[in-house]
């Protein structure tokens, strides 16, 4: 679903701004929706500091220190010259080397590109780590290829790709359609071309070289962990909470995993063709099976589990549930879905994907009075695992998975402590979104004030 944002109206200092961003870059309506959105929070702060409409320091946040687009060609199994496109958005380095995902997939476009590297900034900022904000992929579609098209692809991905990284200026991971099996042909092409065993370039990596522990597991599990976060502030926890989780990849995996480790049940899960019932608590590991190693469709668990039921299309968020956790895709739970949340019961919302509830919605479950958490805050995990496998490559060191497992939900604690407190400093008790938005961009517009005008 795309979101029109409209025009510039209810943006009192950063309306200009707002307008400029629209007027240069027409077309990309998910990046107007990111920008927007940070604009939005960031008046009561520009009234207090007028220093950062002076530095023009928002027109510096909203345009990419640099833009990468190019031609990705390969050779299919039946011999065929295929031709893709890729980008890299490196788009702020104040705070650190830049770091984002790598995302395969059809809808890939600049300005998809561009939102998500956007949001990544204050993303990056929000885990307390040095690292810039990034992102890049391409609308090669991974699904239905062989490992050896896969292979290829990204061989010729990084080929193009590789002299802009580096574990001091450029450090992608992985995203929607880039697993450890992308990482890993990504890694072998760099490494080839380099010839250096650069292990800090890329993120993601197999265990038995590079890799960390929890990264697989990051963002899902900290998502859950900010949710009890959340649910701690109003006295409550996931325990006995029944919880639906869109999507069915690794993000929304783990988060199913976390929340029955934490004691809740997650009853309900899809992919982008139906979406699966379980009442007596979604069964993880046949999940995985279906969609990890068979890399078969979500309505399979239910061809398995006769308790199971499958709903053709639809949307999964009309199965009431106390905790909605949407992991799948941007601007995938509206407005009509909101109210259906609401009406459910739904207690808490957390965005384990990107913007995946549309600013609509997002106004409806905070005037509602509910716990909701923007997407910058409640899945940092995955990034910031991500620099701590940076942080072991750096030392030449390995950590074992329970101790990175406590510093993920420390620095999820961190962030959760920083959301709030800033919202409540700004008069605005309860808004994750206000308060993570804020807190990210003291922490780089600080920076970048600090660093002169570059």
């Amino acid at each position: 679903m795309t979101v029109q944002c409209g025009q510039a109206e209810g943006l009192r200092l950063t309306g200009g701004v707002y307008a400029a961003v629209e007027a240069r870059d027409p077309g990309q309506p998910e990046f107007h929706q990111a920008v927007r959105e940070v604009l939005e929070s960031l008046e009561p702060v520009l009234a207090r500091n007028p220093e950062y409409l002076r530095s023009r320091v928002l027109e510096r946040l909203c345009e990419p220190e640099r833009q990468l687009v190019f031609r990705v060609p390969w050779v299919d199994d039946t011999g065929q010259v295929q031709v893709n496109r890729g980008f890299r958005v490196e788009f702020n380095s104040a705070l650190g080397p830049y770091k984002g995902g790598l995302r395969f997939h059809p809808s890939v476009s600049l300005g998809i590109v561009k939102f998500l590297g956007f949001e990544q900034i204050f993303k990056n900022a929000l885990t307390g780590l040095p690292i810039g904000g990034a992102k890049g992929g391409s609308d090669f579609d991974p699904k239905g290829r062989s490992d050896g098209e896969v292979m290829r692809f990204c061989q010729s991905f990084m080929t193009e790709l590789y002299r802009h990284l580096g574990e001091h200026t450029d450090v992608p991971a992985g995203d929607i359609g880039v697993g450890g099996r992308e990482i890993g042909y990504l890694f072998g092409q760099y490494k080839r071309i380099t010839n250096r065993y650069e292990s800090g370039v890329l993120t993601g990596k197999g265990l038995g070289w590079g890799g960390s522990h929890v990264r697989t597991e990051a963002t899902g599990y900290g998502t859950v962990y900010f949710v009890s976060q959340m649910l701690a502030q109003r006295g409550q926890g996931l325990d006995g909470l029944r919880a639906v989780v869109s999507g069915s990849g690794n993000v929304a995996i783990h988060a199913a995993q976390k929340v029955h480790e934490l004691g809740g049940r997650v009853i309900a899960m899809s992919d982008s063709d139906g979406y699966v019932v379980d009442e007596a608590g979604i069964d993880v590991e046949l999940v995985k099976d279906v969609k990890l190693r068979r890399r078969g469709r979500i309505k399979e668990y239910a061809n398995t589990l006769s308790r199971a039921r499958y709903i053709q299309g639809g949307s999964i968020w009309d199965v009431p549930c106390a905790v909605a956790l949407p992991c799948a895709t941007h601007n995938e739970l509206d407005e009509d879905a909101a109210h259906t949340l609401l009406t459910g019961g739904v207690v808490a919302v957390a965005e384990g994907a990107n913007m995946p509830t549309t600013p609509q919605a997002v106004r409806l479950f905070q005037q509602s009075g509910i716990a909701f958490a923007p997407g910058k805050a409640a899945n940092a995990g995955g990034v910031a695992t991500s620099a701590l496998e940076m942080q072991q490559n750096a030392s030449r060191d390995s950590w074992h998975f329970d101790y990175t497992d406590q510093r993920l939900a420390a620095i999820m604690t961190d962030i959760h402590t920083i959301c709030r407190t800033t919202a409540e400093e700004y008069a605005a008790p309860g808004n994750y979104v206000l308060g993570a938005n804020i807190a990210g961009f003291l922490k780089v517009a600080d920076t970048m004030l600090d660093l002169g005008v570059v």
